[in-house]
C-alpha cells in the first residue's frame, strides 16, 4: 500500500479541519476546550484510503500562539495542503506557515482556496492569482489548486480525486528506523502506546527498539496503523506503537525512538542556518528549537560573528542531549516570532579547533564526505568508526565503506568499520619497536600487541607487523614474532626469564598476566611456559591465578613450622605478626600447611599431630 502524509497549513479559521471532516468525516476538534474556543489547539490525525492508496492527514492549529504545535506535524509531512479562504486571502499565520514550511525543507504544495461559495467567480479568480504570486517567490512544486465549499460535495470529491493522484512518499529511506513520539497514553490494561510518524526504515511487529531520552531499549508488541493492527509500519506511515516493559512517565513527546547503537546524543550540535528576512540570530542568546516534535530551550552560539548573522553556521548548547542525524531540518524561534530554519551539519560533538570544525562544518554543508572524512581523521588519528557514518552523515552502511575505500592514504579495517590516517600506523610500528629493542627476548603475537595498543585494530596492527617483518627486524614463528637478530634457543631463555622473574617475586608473586606483560610474552606462550614450569616442579600452583618459585615455597613452609614450634600453633594473627603480607597469601599459605600429614587444623589454627 502506498502511503503519503498531508498536513494541512494555514490561518486561523480559514477551514482546514472542517475541509478534512468534509474528505473524511473525522472530527479533528475533539476536545471540550478546542468545541468552546473553535479552533485546532494540537495536532490531529486522520486518514482516507482508497483500494492500495492511503493518505494520512495531519491537521495542525492556525492560531499564532500554536505555532509551536504545527512545527511539531510538521517535520513529518511529504505533502502541504495549504488553505486560503477565498474571503479573506493570505493572512499572517498563512505567512508564518509558509515560510516553516519552507525552512523545513517542504517543497510539494496543494494549493486548495475553501469558502468558494461566498466570492464571485471573479473574486476567486483573483484571489487565487495573489496567492500562486507570493507562492512563486518560494521554491515550491504546487502539485494542483482546487477551490472547494464544504457545502458544495462535487467539489469536495474532485479534492479527494485529486489527491489519490499525487504520488506515494519522496522520503528517503534511511539506514535506520527513526520515530519522534508526538503522543503518549496509557490505556488500563495495555501499558504504554505512543504515536509519531516513521521515517528512516519500516519497523516490524516484536523488533526491539530504544527510547534515546530514557536510554531504555524496548520491544514492541503490537502496532496499529491507522487503527487497525498491522505486522509493519512503514516510512510515513502514521503508527501507534504499543511498547513492553516501559512506564508511560519514561517517556514524552518530542523523544526519539529508534534502534540500539545508531545514535549517540550530544548536548550540543553544529548548524547550519538561514534567517527569515528582516530577521536575525543572536550570538550566546537563547532561543527555542524545534527539531521533529521536540521543542527545547538551547542557547545559540555563532562561528563567525560575537554580535549577529542572518546566515551561517552556529553550535546549538542545551541542557539535555540531543539525538539528532545529518541533514535533520529544525527551527529556531524567539517568543512567539520564527527566526530562522536550520540544518544538522555535526550530529557529533568531536573535540576539534575551531578552524578546524569550521573547515568540516563548509565540507558538510556542501555534501563533501570525502574532505569531511578527512578533517574528522586529523582529530580521530586513532580511528574513526565507519557505522557512525549513519548518524555523521546519514550514509547507509554500504555507502560508508564504499567513501573510505575511495580515500587516500588512509588505512580501511572493513570487519572492524575502522578508519586510521595512514601515518598511524607509525604509531604501532613505533611502539613494537620499543619493545623488541627494550627486551630482546620479546615475543608476542598481534593478540598481544592489541591489549598494549587497544585503539588499534588487529587488521592495522598485522599491517604493521608485516612491514617490520619485510624490512627484517622482526621474523615470525607461526603467530608469535621474534627479534630477527637472536639465534639462540628462545624456550630455554624465556623459561629461564620467567623462573628469575618468580624467585625475584618470592613469596608475594603476582598474576602471571602481570609477568606476562612485563617480560613482553604473548599470553598464550606464557601459559605454555607456566605449564611447562609446573610440570618440572620448578613452580607450584596454588590457586587459579597465583604461581610460586617452588624455592620460595619450601621457605616460607618451614618458617611456619618454626611458628608451630615456637607457639604452639600457626593462625592468620600471628603468622601477620612476623610476616606482614595480604591476607590472600595468608590464607592461601595457611590452607597449604594442610597438604602435610604432619599439621591438623584445630577451629582456625594450624598445629603439628
Amino acid at each position: 500500500m502506498s502511503n503519503i502524509i498531508i498536513g494541512t497549513a494555514g490561518h486561523i479559521d480559514h477551514g482546514k479541519t472542517a475541509l478534512i471532516k468534509a474528505l473524511n468525516g473525522y472530527e479533528g476538534d475533539s476536545t471540550n476546550e478546542e468545541k468552546q474556543r473553535g479552533i485546532t489547539i494540537d495536532l490531529s490525525f486522520s486518514n482516507l484510503s482508497k483500494g492500495q492508496q492511503n493518505i494520512a492527514f495531519i491537521d495542525v492549529p492556525g492560531h499564532e500562539k500554536l505555532v509551536k504545535n504545527m512545527i511539531a506535524g510538521a517535520f513529518g509531512f511529504d505533502y502541504v495542503m495549504l488553505v486560503v479562504s477565498a474571503v479573506e486571502g493570505i493572512m499572517p499565520q498563512t505567512v508564518e506557515h509558509i515560510e516553516i514550511i519552507n525552512l523545513l525543507g517542504i517543497k510539494d504544495i496543494i494549493l486548495t482556496l475553501t469558502k468558494s461559495d461566498l466570492v464571485t467567480k471573479e473574486e476567486l479568480e483573483i484571489q487565487k492569482k495573489k496567492t500562486l504570486e507570493f507562492l512563486d517567490t518560494f521554491d515550491f512544486d504546487i502539485k494542483f489548486v482546487q477551490e472547494v465549499s464544504i457545502y458544495e460535495p462535487k467539489s469536495i470529491e474532485a479534492l479527494k480525486n485529486n489527491l489519490f493522484t499525487i504520488k506515494n512518499s519522496s522520503k528517503q529511506e534511511e539506514n535506520f528506523f527513526r520515530y519522534y513520539v508526538d503522543r503518549v497514553f496509557s490505556p488500563k490494561g495495555i501499558g504504554t502506546i505512543v504515536t509519531g510518524t516513521v521515517l528512516g526504515k519500516k519497523l516490524e511487529l516484536n523488533e526491539k527498539v530504544f527510547i534515546c531520552e530514557a536510554g531504555k531499549e524496548s520491544k514492541i508488541k503490537n502496532i496499529q496503523v491507522h487503527n487497525e493492527n498491522a505486522i509493519e509500519a512503514n516510512i510515513s506511515n502514521r503508527a501507534a506503537l504499543n511498547l513492553q516493559g516501559i512506564n508511560s512517565s519514561n517517556i514524552k513527546r518530542g523523544d526519539l525512538i529508534t534502534k540500539k547503537g545508531f545514535i549517540r546524543g550530544f548536548d550540543e550540535i553544529d548548524i547550519s542556518f538561514k534567517a527569515l528576512k528582516g530577521k536575525k540570530l543572536h550570538h550566546n542568546k537563547s532561543y527555542t528549537v524545534f527539531i521533529g516534535a521536540k521543542k527545547l530551550e538551547a542557547k545559540v552560539l555563532l562561528f563567525d560573528s560575537i554580535e549577529n548573522l542572518d546566515s551561517g553556521f552556529a553550535t546549538i548548547k542545551t541542557k539535555e542531549n540531543l539525538f539528532t542525524i545529518f541533514g535533520e531540518k529544525l527551527i529556531i524561534r524567539q517568543g512567539n516570532h520564527t527566526i530562522c530554519g536550520g540544518k544538522v551539519l555535526n550530529p557529533i560533538i568531536d573535540p576539534m579547533k575551531k578552524n578546524q570544525k569550521k573547515n568540516l562544518l563548509e565540507s558538510l554543508n556542501e555534501n563533501n564526505f570525502e574532505d569531511a572524512y578527512y578533517q574528522l581523521l586529523q582529530a580521530h588519528k586513532k580511528g574513526l568508526g565507519i557505522i557512525s557514518s549513519a548518524q555523521r552523515f546519514a550514509l547507509s552502511h554500504a555507502e560508508a565503506i564504499s567513501f573510505a575505500k575511495n580515500l587516500k592514504n588512509v588505512f580501511v579495517d572493513e570487519k572492524e568499520l575502522v578508519i586510521y590516517p595512514i601515518e598511524t600506523k607509525d604509531i604501532i610500528i613505533t611502539s613494537v619497536r620499543e619493545i623488541y629493542t627494550k627486551n630482546t627476548y620479546a615475543l608476542l603475537s598481534n593478540a598481544s600487541i592489541a591489549l598494549r595498543l587497544k585503539w588499534a585494530s588487529t587488521s592495522f596492527i598485522q599491517a604493521s607487523l608485516d612491514e617490520l617483518e619485510k624490512e627484517g627486524f622482526l621474523q615470525k614463528d607461526n603467530n608469535l614474532y621474534k627479534n630477527a637478530n637472536i639465534k639462540e634457543d628462545f624456550a630455554k631463555n624465556l623459561e629461564d626469564s620467567f623462573l628469575e622473574r618468580l624467585k625475584k617475586e618470592d613469596i608475594t608473586p603476582t598474576a602471571p598476566y602481570n609477568i606476562y606483560d612485563e617480560l613482553d610474552l604473548d599470553r598464550k606462550l606464557g601459559d605454555d611456559i607456566l605449564k611447562s614450569l609446573t610440570a618440572k616442579k620448578h613452580v607450584i600452583r596454588l590457586q587459579h591465578n597465583l604461581f610460586i618459585h617452588e624455592q620460595s615455597l619450601n621457605d616460607i613452609i618451614a618458617k611456619m613450622k618454626e611458628i608451630i614450634k615456637d607457639d604452639g600453633y600457626i593462625d592468620i594473627s600471628n603468622f601477620k605478626e612476623k610476616y606482614p603480607l595480604s591476607r590472600k597469601y595468608l590464607i592461601t599459605y595457611l590452607d597449604y600447611l594442610d597438604n602435610f600429614s604432619n599439621i591438623k587444623k584445630q577451629d582456625n589454627k594450624r598445629v603439628f599431630v
